[in-house]
């Protein structure tokens, strides 16, 4: 019998993205026709799961190489039943959503508003969180499921929520990968023994109380890496958008430069690098081995570079055999 694949459980949001395709981003009072529009399955946290579930496996959901469990929350509504059966035709694991049926903003799915600019495939998003702001503190003393190899978090939940789940993961000793978007504060405690750090150039200014427009310059780039890691974190990677992205440890640091790809929709082009990345992560974990940190960034990158040449979210996502 071949040993059990390792697991990595996604703790985060689950939304259903409203998308509409518009030639210009709207300004201040302006009403603008769009060209089209569709629903996706999406939210931060689905999206990941999404990702990682697909490019460690075939088309065919054949040759996993890691099994993946989505922990969240959706409404007892017409979306929660849409974004369950998403994941579920990817193969993520869905037993551990909980379903609200209680009265109430929280008992429906969580809602993306989406507005893509087509001519540059840059995206604006309005999020209304629904049934992600249920996820209490309380519900996770322990980690629901099978104990992970990686645990993968976003910020689309309650932050007390995310620190619950991340001191419930020390005590097992689950490694863990924290995307701190949308952007906001984080409490010092998170940092010391962070395994992955994976951050925006938004969010790296946020974090690091500088203005986004001083990361043009690269060398405020790294310095602010090395920050992270002087706050404890063991491995940080900032993406650049256009320009790549950089990341840095105790083993190395490097720019990786980006792909060049004509850009239809940017949607998910992050929840891809991670799953990307957190794939290599776990199977550095699986064998015992030293994490290939420029590997998993190249390989994060080239699987971003795919999603960003298509629509929607967890549909533009590629599966293994297209990389």
């Amino acid at each position: 019998m071949p040993p059990p694949r390792p697991v990595i459980s996604v703790l985060g949001s689950l939304n259903i993205d409203l998308v509409s395709y518009v030639p210009h981003h709207p300004r201040p009072g302006e009403t603008i026709t769009a060209g089209q529009f569709h629903v996706f399955p999406g939210g931060k946290g689905a999206n990941q799961a999404v990702a990682c579930a697909k490019l460690s496996r075939t088309s065919t959901l054949n040759d996993a190489s890691v099994d993946v469990v989505m922990i969240g929350a959706v409404g007892a509504d017409a979306y929660g039943p849409v974004l369950l059966d998403s994941l579920k035709s990817y193969g993520v694991e869905t037993s551990s959503i909980i379903v609200n049926r209680d009265n109430g903003a929280e008992s429906n799915t969580g809602i993306a508003m989406i507005v893509v600019d087509e001519p540059s495939g840059q995206n604006r998003i309005i999020l209304s969180p629904g049934a992600n702001a249920s996820l209490r503190p309380a519900q996770f003393s322990q980690l629901p499921g099978p104990t992970p190899a990686l645990l993968i978090m976003q910020l689309e939940i309650p932050m007390e929520t995310v620190g619950q789940a991340l001191r419930a993961a020390k005590k097992t000793g689950t490694a863990v990968l924290l995307n701190p978007a949308p952007a906001q504060k984080l409490p010092a405690e998170v940092y010391p023994g962070l395994e992955h750090l994976i951050l925006n150039e938004s969010e790296a200014a946020l974090l690091s109380d500088v203005e986004e427009s001083d990361l043009e310059d690269f060398a405020t780039v790294e310095r602010i890496a090395a920050q992270f890691l002087a706050r404890g974190v063991q491995n940080v990677v900032i993406t650049l958008g256009g320009r790549g992205a950089y990341y840095a440890n105790n083993v190395g640091k490097a720019l990786v430069p980006a792909i060049k790809v004509d850009v239809v929709d940017t949607t998910a082009a992050g929840d891809t690098f991670i799953g990307a990345y957190a794939i290599r992560a776990v199977d550095a974990i699986a064998r015992s081995a030293e994490f290939d940190i420029d590997g998993a960034v190249r390989q994060s990158i080239m699987a971003s570079s795919k999603t960003v040449s298509r629509r929607g979210a967890q549909v533009s996502i590629p599966w293994k055999d297209e990389l």
